[in-house]
């Protein structure tokens, strides 16, 4: 989603600001822009396309300045266009930049322009620079306006404004969108994203709901939304500038697909060393675990797919019933409150703003339980849960996630194992077998990597398809669903998965030479039900491309084209099924030419709904 980044320093923070803006690429954008104060004067410069063709304006025009704002947006409010694109100004040089959604814009849009305000955008931000603007000209404090306009603006925000006339001074507010500071040698820093900030510092301190910061030279002063004093913990980001460069790779999604064997060693370092511990989840997990009579899972996207996952793990480990919401959907029904359920929410950046609001809509339901499973430390979700469990993934930066999803199922397998133990439902033969696999997983996956030469052929084929058919059967059909979200992401073709049991109920219908069918058969219980189902395709003229373990004796013939991968890995076999579904996905979008970290109309960090 949008992105921001803004400074007060003692030297030209242009520069600074660009290179935020490159940081925050990944999250996805249409649009980019900066301003900056140098004597007075206020200069801006804004454009679409990438954040190269800003910068290239910026040299043009001679911009420079020692406070700024700069910003990338992904179009909500208004199409893509340089009019559209943040900051926004309105008089006296009051510029402001804005991530989230003004839900009341346009009552308040109509009152500014009764009061003779001129709106040269759609956006809802270009409210926010007037209406702050309508109170500065009453009393010229600028800390004071952005109080006076947050108060009555309804939705989510976070924002940084500054004003010409007072270049000493930067205001920043968050409420349900984050926003963080940034403490350097030579000033302070605004970001939406800690990535924008690692070139210039490690210390940060995360603002909370309602914080409202004045930065100047000399320091920042934050309060509250009551406008008392507050303190926030500054943190050392464990990020460095090495998290997101390139390296040899082509594209950050291949970064991130080659380092998952590294991410998920990463991830469960600490449990194979100490074991199955509730320990790991946050003090009193052993007192809530022994106790709780269900699951509950509220995600959405890929993580939701790993929560299907989560569902059989959780029942066939604990024997306790799970439930698989999501995040969207959940709080628009009337649902029926399990107290005594955990509630755990997923994502990967902590901020997806639909789980937040679903778990602020459990909590108000009667659920005190709750737990989240992310890769970002100090991010809402954590903040806001009872527990949580690190993924330790590192910063994953393609749209299309995939380090984040295999970590966030060993996480997921983790919790089901700790909270059988909890309750007496799990012997410690169990316990070591479940452990051995975890160790062995990574040296798997590496061996699944190994695969991506055969898959590369298998793309050449789906590259010239406009439809494609993902099967899967048990607790593979999350997978199938996970591979088919991955090619209609990145390559932008039309994706569907069903359960293979599911194709003589409709889908066998669109069968034919034209759409190719992709099936995860590994060598389960399962296994013959999805051969028998695989024959329908293939009598009905078909294409089949098989996903088959090892030992599997699936047989490539006429029709039937077969990539084995090791032996089966048993209870973790969705990990390692869904990694050649990756490289497949990436390798057709290459085929296709498509901008693979940067898929079309979607962002990595959907923080609003």
């Amino acid at each position: 989603m949008c992105g921001i980044v803004g400074a007060i320093s003692r030297q030209n923070i242009v520069p600074i600001l660009v290179e935020g803006l490159k940081k925050l690429e990944y999250r996805g954008y249409d649009s980019a822009g900066l301003a900056v104060i140098h004597n007075k004067q206020l200069g801006r410069v804004r454009s679409t396309g990438r954040v190269k063709q800003l910068e290239e304006e910026v040299v043009k025009h001679h911009i420079t300045g020692s406070i700024g704002i700069a910003h990338t947006r992904w179009a909500t409010h208004g199409v893509p266009s340089e009019r559209n694109a943040h900051p926004h100004i309105s008089l006296d040089g009051l510029a402001v930049v804005h991530n989230g959604i003004i839900e009341n814009y346009e009552a308040l849009r109509h009152q500014l322009q009764e009061m003779g305000y001129v709106f040269t955008s759609e956006t809802d931000t270009e409210v926010i620079a007037h209406l702050i603007h309508s109170f500065y000209r009453q009393h010229h404090q600028l800390n004071l306006a952005v109080r006076e306009a947050l108060a009555r603006l309804q939705g989510a925000y976070a924002i940084a404004v500054m004003v010409e006339d007072q270049p000493e001074q930067l205001i920043a507010a968050r409420l349900g969108s984050p926003l963080l500071i940034g403490i350097g040698e030579e000033g302070y820093y605004l970001a939406s994203d800690a990535s924008a900030l690692i070139s210039v510092t490690q210390k940060m301190l995360y603002l909370e709901e309602g914080d409202v910061v004045e930065l100047t030279l000399n320091g920042y002063h934050i309060t509250d939304r009551q406008g008392s004093e507050v303190e926030r913990v500054m943190h050392i980001s464990e990020l460095s500038p090495d998290n997101v460069e390139l390296g040899p790779y082509q594209h950050y999604m291949q970064k991130e697909i080659a380092e998952q064997p590294r991410a998920i060693t990463d991830t469960v370092e600490k449990i194979v060393g100490v074991g199955f511990t509730p320990d790991l989840f946050g003090e009193r997990a052993n007192e809530v675990f022994s106790h709780i009579k269900g699951v509950m899972i509220l995600a959405c996207g890929t993580s939701y797919h790993a929560g299907l996952v989560a569902r059989y793990w959780f029942e066939q480990i604990t024997h306790l019933p799970c439930i698989v919401e999501v995040a969207s959907e959940y709080r628009y029904r009337i649902s029926v409150p399990q107290p005594d359920f955990l509630v755990i929410t997923i994502s990967q950046s902590g901020e997806t703003a639909d789980t937040q609001a679903a778990l602020k809509h459990a909590k108000a339901l009667g659920h005190h339980h709750t737990l989240t499973i992310c890769n970002v430390p100090e991010s809402a979700l954590v903040r806001q849960s009872q527990f949580s469990f690190l993924t330790r993934a590192g910063m994953e930066i393609g749209v299309a996630s995939t380090k984040a999803f295999t970590t966030q199922l060993v996480a997921l397998f983790s919790l089901s194992v700790v909270i059988a133990k909890c309750q007496s439902r799990l012997s410690s033969d169990k316990e070591n077998e479940y452990l051995d696999a975890l160790r062995r997983l990574p040296n798997k996956i590496q061996h699944v990597l190994n695969l991506e030469p055969q898959l590369t052929l298998w793309a050449d084929r789906f590259a010239q398809k406009d439809h494609v058919l993902f099967l899967g059967r048990g607790i593979h059909y999350p997978i199938a669903l996970e591979g088919s979200l991955k090619l209609k992401e990145i390559s932008y073709i039309h994706a569907e998965a069903y359960p293979a049991g599911e194709l003589k109920h409709g889908p066998l219908a669109l069968v034919d030479e034209r759409m190719p069918v992709i099936a995860v058969a590994p060598n389960d219980n399962l296994l013959e039900k999805l051969k028998s189902n695989l024959q329908e395709v293939k009598a009905r003229g078909g294409v089949l491309y098989v996903i088959a373990d090892n030992d599997s004796h699936f047989k490539a013939e006429e029709g039937i084209h077969v990539i084995r991968m090791p032996d089966h890995e048993g209870i973790l076999s969705p990990i390692m099924h869904v990694v050649p579904l990756q490289l497949l996905a990436y390798h057709v979008a290459c085929q296709r030419g498509t901008d693979v970290d940067k898929p079309r109309n979607l962002a990595k960090s959907v923080t609003v709904e």
